[in-house]
Order: structure tokens, then C-alpha cells, then sequence
């Protein structure tokens, strides 16, 4: 089976050294990682376009950056249930930008948050080093291309068009998963550059997406680090009666904390503080375990 035959070309997170990207900068899997988000986006779920001049944009990730991110991932078009389409050339003008200056600035990576493979080309010749694509591979092939072209570190999250509650959803991820990786270790994606994303909130119901993060073991099972992107979405909304996306800290910190108990390695959230002092404190309880 496909998913069993991808898993093999994994290295064990454990024994992997330190994985260099392109731009001198570089991942390693000796704790959960913590992914900013910055979206250069007028129409954002998560912060209504608050951050959609570049000005605002780059302070703003610079603050994530001193908050302890470990990477910041740069969005110029919305991905959010009904977001207006952009062409290529406002994605680009919108992120390449805030990319470029970052790069310049900042010692840790940057991630595309793309799936135009075009975008994505510019966006590492601008300075990025991760390819973020929420639709793995699968809508714009040429960005297998392009990841293997350039050495980026790429994540290739799972999607769907409609959703489809009576779907067994964790079969459904698994298997668009592992056509995603095939696609990208056919194009010469090396499998250590290889991250992957169950897609919380994208073409699921909520109940699926939450299944998601209990079920995560299934998917890091694959053999690939894991990024989990919960932070202030519907399904956390819902779950905890919070219909303000500004409101959902809590659900969210939550809910990231029990995906690192499940295999996740990334998390991709809106508040870096929060969640960087919610990982070290589990970190502390961890210690004193190993220490004892």
C-alpha cells in the first residue's frame, strides 16, 4: 500500500540531524516547533486584515519573532471558507514584500503560505526557505517542481472542495496524504524535506477536524513530522462557544497541547506567546520526570 511504501523513505525524527534549508537556515525536531502566522491578507478569518499593510505586516511578525517563533509563515491570499481567489500577480505583490524584508532581517525561516507554484518560486528566490501548500501538490503540480528545485523544506497538507461528513475522514486524509507524497519524492523532494498537515478546518466538518487531532497518531505514523494548525478556528469556535476567532486562546492553546501529545512537531498558531509558554511549561513537568 502507498502509505506503507512513502513511510519507509522517513528518517526517524529522533535520530535526524539537523535539516539545512535553503537561505543558511535550518529545522531541528528536538521539541515542538511553533509557527507564526502573518496574513497579508485584506479578508483574514483570524485578524480581519489588521495586518494586510506590509508596514504593520513586518512589525508584527517581527514581534512573533521575539515572542520565540520558530518560523513565520507568510500569507498573501486568504485560505478561509468563502476568501475572494487572487491572481498570481496580487499574491504576489501582496507577500514577496513582507518575504524579502524578513529574510533580511531574521535569523529564523520563512515559510510561503501558497499553493501558485509561481508564487512559490519567487517567494524562495525572495528568501523563503518552507513551501506551505494547503492543497499538498495536488491543485498546481508545478510546485513539486519548484520544492525540488529549490531544496525548500515543504508542507503538504490535506484538502477538499466539499465537505462530506458521512467520510471516514482520517482514511480520507491518509490516503490524499500519501498521493501527496508521492507526487513530491517523484519530482525529487527529498523525503527528510518533507512535512505533513491534516488540514483542521479545510473541507471537514467540525467534528471531523477535532477527530483529527485525536486520531493524529495514525498520521504521524506515516513517518513524517506533523504541522497542526487548530489556532482560532471554527471548530475550536464551536467547541467552546466562542463565536469571536479573537476569543478562542484558550480552546486553542488546548487543542494544540493534546496534538504534541499526539505526534505533532509543528504547530502553526496566531498567538506565539501564549503557546510558547504553554509548551515550556510542558517541557518543565516533562524534565522533572527524567530527572526523578
Amino acid at each position: 500500500m502507498a502509505i506503507r511504501e512513502t513511510s519507509l523513505n522517513a528518517p526517524p525524527l529522533e535520530t535526524a540531524d539537523r535539516i539545512r534549508l535553503p537561505h543558511d537556515r535550518s529545522l531541528s525536531w528536538s521539541r515542538p516547533l511553533v509557527m507564526g502566522v502573518v496574513n497579508v491578507t485584506p479578508d483574514s478569518f483570524s485578524d480581519g486584515g489588521r495586518y494586510f499593510d506590509a508596514d504593520f505586516a513586518l512589525a508584527h511578525a517581527e514581534r512573533l519573532a521575539q515572542e520565540g517563533a520558530d518560523i513565520l509563515d507568510i500569507g498573501g491570499e486568504s485560505s478561509r471558507p468563502g476568501h475572494t481567489p487572487v491572481d498570481e500577480a496580487e499574491e504576489a505583490r501582496r507577500a514577496l514584500p513582507v518575504v524579502r524584508a524578513l529574510a533580511g532581517r531574521l535569523e529564523i525561516p520563512i515559510s510561503i503560505d501558497s499553493a501558485k507554484a509561481n508564487v512559490a518560486a519567487q517567494a524562495i528566490a525572495a528568501g523563503a526557505s518552507i513551501l506551505n501548500d494547503v492543497w499538498g501538490f495536488q491543485r498546481d503540480r508545478d510546485m513539486a517542481r519548484v520544492a525540488a528545485e529549490t531544496g525548500a523544506f515543504v508542507v503538504l497538507m490535506h484538502n477538499r472542495e466539499q465537505v462530506d461528513a458521512s467520510l471516514d475522514i482520517i482514511e480520507e486524509v491518509l490516503a490524499f496524504l500519501s498521493r501527496s507524497i508521492e507526487i513530491a519524492l517523484a519530482a525529487g523532494v527529498e523525503a527528510r524535506m518533507i512535512a505533513l498537515d491534516p488540514g483542521f478546518g479545510f473541507g471537514k466538518t467540525h467534528q471531523q477536524s477535532l477527530s483529527t487531532v485525536r486520531q493524529l497518531r495514525r498520521i504521524r505514523a506515516l513517518g513524517f513530522p506533523v504541522l497542526l494548525g487548530v489556532s482560532r478556528k471554527r471548530a475550536i469556535g464551536w467547541a467552546t462557544r466562542r463565536p469571536d476567532p479573537a476569543d478562542r486562546l484558550i480552546g486553542s492553546i488546548a487543542c494544540a497541547l493534546m496534538g504534541v501529545e499526539r505526534g505533532a512537531d509543528i504547530v502553526r498558531v496566531h498567538d506565539v506567546a501564549a503557546h510558547v509558554e504553554a509548551l515550556a511549561m510542558r517541557a518543565a513537568v516533562i524534565a522533572t520526570g527524567e530527572a526523578s
